[in-house]
């Protein structure tokens, strides 16, 4: 692959983010594969933020909604992501909180009504185990797994 120029660089980025959210690592993670220099990374990067194409907030939000809604992720989870992309700490703190438990519990309850129908246990206590890790392995927290798992009902919860 040959290397880009810095305005190469800027308008491929540009492109990229009109299309789809992205952050700054992201965006500077690909100037790196391309061998730009630091200096160029830095002017480019400064452009793309200036212009708005490029907003680790506005991605974050967006990043959190598709995962919960979609992916069916939980807040563990969705955090462990954005650390991995590199947003701010104060950032995906301010956009994680913004997401209600109500939310989680949404996405969560009917996951769990469905993991239940397929997995075979020999007590209750065992079933709930199984969905507890299971729930776990998808990054809800316990206080929201609790709430899931413990239905007094067991027919609300079977339905």
């Amino acid at each position: 692959m040959r290397q880009k120029t810095e305005q190469e660089a800027y308008l491929t980025l540009a492109a990229l983010c009109a299309n789809a959210e992205h952050c700054q690592w992201e965006m500077t993670e690909k100037m790196r594969r391309w061998e730009l220099s630091d200096e160029a990374q830095t002017r480019v990067m400064e452009r793309l933020v200036k212009e708005r194409y490029v907003d680790d907030e506005r991605f974050a939000r967006a990043f959190v909604k598709d995962k919960v809604r979609y992916n069916k992720w939980g807040r563990r989870k969705v955090e462990q992501a954005l650390w991995q992309k590199h947003i701010d700490e104060t950032v995906r703190q301010q956009v994680l909180d913004e997401v209600d438990d109500a939310d989680y519990i949404q996405v969560l309850r009917p996951l769990l009504q469905q993991k239940r129908r397929s997995t075979k246990a020999s007590s209750d206590y065992e079933m709930n185990m199984k969905l507890i890790r299971f729930a776990i392995s998808r990054g809800f927290t316990m206080d929201i797994i609790k709430q899931c798992v413990n239905v007094d009902d067991d027919a609300e919860f079977m339905d």
